[in-house]
């Protein structure tokens, strides 16, 4: 089997995921340094920091069931950047939309991995709301994941696989 040149693949672009996980752990680390656990530091009439613990995953799903989902979440973490590296490799570097796409989900699936692994919690803290309603707290990692989710998403409307074939 023969090996491709790194940069002439998707690889290129995991800096990308390391300035996402800088990012995402100086901000986490910002939070904890600066707030108490449930504290809310206001920034603008519809946006505040709140530092909370996530024991679960999106939307704290799961959060409740006793922490056997710590291990569950890091395993579909791991596989996930794991199938992403693979498909980045398989993918040429001139593919930036899906390069970026992976490498931003990769990102915030680490900065995740690591706050799970470390502390047995994700850091959350964006808080965005609207009155009394509140839109789930979030984090930089998270918005590397949806970015990137949303990215692919995007991409399936203009990649030429994705049109019809014109007979």
């Amino acid at each position: 089997m023969m090996s491709k040149p790194i940069f002439s693949t998707g690889l290129r672009w995991v800096w990308l995921v390391l300035v996402v996980i800088a990012i995402d752990f100086a901000s986490k680390q910002w939070i904890m340094d600066t707030l108490m656990l449930h504290e809310s530091m206001s920034v603008m009439p519809f946006f505040n920091f709140f530092y909370a613990h996530n024991y679960g995953a999106a939307f704290s799903f799961l959060a409740d069931k006793g922490g056997w989902q710590r291990w569950f979440f890091a395993g579909i973490a791991v596989a996930i950047v794991v199938a992403l590296l693979v498909m980045m490799y398989r993918t040429a570097a001139s593919n930036k939309l899906n390069n970026i796409a992976y490498a931003l989900i990769i990102g915030g699936a680490l900065g995740n991995l690591f706050d799970r692994a470390y502390h047995g919690f994700v850091v959350d803290f964006i808080d965005f709301y609207v009155g009394d309603w509140h839109f789930a707290t979030f984090n930089v990692a998270d918005c590397g994941i949806c970015i990137g989710a949303a990215l692919i998403v995007l991409e399936g409307f203009f990649s030429p696989s994705g049109k019809q074939a014109k007979n």
